[in-house]
């Protein structure tokens, strides 16, 4: 009798197997080319003090806007040519696939591979990850009527750049207890079983963990600022939501260079040494029960005022190589 494979295994062995033994799970990753690393290619190694390549901010501002702007523009296209509005389902299914599309563009990183006990979490993580957030989105604020050029334009560059200070205070303490108390650390175990995460484990998680990072921390974010009186209608959290899954793929995707996390109050963080760079969740990754550090995932602002900012090895200042510009591609 075949021996059942350990749950906790992050063994990735699949794609060299029998494709016999595939199942849908297994052929949605390889037709969407969803892989982490090509197997034909080695790793590189880089010695701690070989200084990493720079990216500047206005290079991942302009992906992350030009890619929200897509769904945008044919959901105001369409409206403006046959004057028919799209209902909520028909908007959901729209954004849902433009967001799904978004984020499998960025996956393809040389990391530990997706495990072979894992197939179906991965696979099912990429449609609640990015469905949950926008059913909701879609249930609380979407009006058929209004025409996505009607999103508050004027008030935008603030909601980007509070958004993503805010959730990650939910998401700080949120993340901290599951770290810190037992009863929650045995759904956040299953994510720490990666020390090298690539983007398609960024949602390799137990349900109940799921839950709370894609719905309740998104949710309490968006009441926080409704409270605050910004308008944060469907066209606004759309674009929010955008930078906050840009900022997820990136955190684990452990691509040696020197990238902060987009958002329009960059300028504000930098200013208190609180912008977060990939390096910052990659350390997070090192360690677990009641041992780690650098909470956040948008920024490192409530890890420096709650003290659990940890030392940066490579993305140090004297590390970086400013004359080695890197730029992110649109395509």
């Amino acid at each position: 009798m075949e021996k059942p494979l350990n749950k906790d295994s992050m063994k990735s062995t699949w794609r060299t197997a029998d494709r016999k033994e595939w199942n849908h799970n297994h052929w949605a990753l390889e037709l969407l080319n969803a892989h982490p690393q090509d197997l034909n290619k080695e790793v590189p190694v880089h010695s701690k003090d070989e200084k990493i390549p720079y990216m500047p901010q206005w290079s991942l501002q302009r992906w992350v806007l030009f890619y929200s702007a897509l769904p945008l523009i044919f959901h105001q296209t369409y409206m403006m040519a046959t004057g028919r509005t799209l209902g909520p389902f028909a908007t959901f299914n729209l954004y849902f696939f433009a967001f799904n599309a978004t984020v499998i563009y960025q996956v393809h990183h040389e990391r530990d591979g997706v495990p072979d006990v894992g197939i179906a979490k991965v696979v099912t993580s990429l449609y609640k990850t990015t469905g949950s957030r926008l059913v909701m989105a879609t249930y609380l604020c979407y009006n058929r009527d209004a025409l996505p050029s009607s999103l508050s334009w004027t008030w935008l560059p603030l909601e980007i750049g509070l958004y993503g200070i805010i959730l990650d205070f939910w998401f700080y303490w949120y993340h901290r207890l599951m770290h810190d108390v037992g009863f929650f650390w045995k759904f956040h175990r299953t994510h720490h079983l990666t020390k090298h995460p690539n983007p398609l484990l960024a949602a390799y998680a137990d349900h109940e963990q799921e839950f709370f990072d894609m719905v309740g921390v998104p949710f309490m974010t968006y009441a926080s600022l409704r409270l605050l009186g910004l308008p944060m209608g469907f066209y606004e959290w759309w674009v929010c939501h955008q930078y906050v899954a840009f900022a997820e793929v990136f955190g684990h995707s452990g691509l040696r260079m020197h990238l902060t996390v987009p958002t329009t109050l960059s300028w504000l963080l930098q200013m208190v040494d609180a912008e977060i760079v990939i390096e910052d969740h990659d350390l997070h990754h090192r360690k677990g029960w009641r041992k780690s550090h650098n909470y956040g995932k948008q920024t490192r602002l409530w890890d420096k005022i709650f003290g659990t900012c940890t030392e940066r090895i490579e993305s140090v200042e004297e590390n970086i190589d400013y004359e080695n510009v890197a730029k992110m591609p649109l395509f």
